[in-house]
């Protein structure tokens, strides 16, 4: 999935993105960066991501750079 970060707080890894087509917001949680290049994420950058659903919620992991076209 792609999508362009909406927010994001480092000092608490919580944020969202805003996923393209109809996917939504995407939130970020505590540990979502964990194993990805990045160290922190800043507003309006775009992100590929891997999605998984947790009671309802989209959740974002395997965050990768948005510039690969995928």
């Amino acid at each position: 999935m792609q999508g362009v970060v909406k927010v994001y707080d480092a000092a608490t890894g919580i944020g969202v993105i805003l996923g393209d087509g109809d996917t939504g917001e995407v939130m970020l949680r505590p540990g979502s960066l964990e194993g990805s290049l990045f160290r922190m994420l800043r507003q309006g950058q775009r992100v590929v991501f891997d999605a998984t659903e947790d009671n309802g919620t989209l959740v974002a992991s395997n965050l990768r750079f948005g510039a690969d076209g995928k």
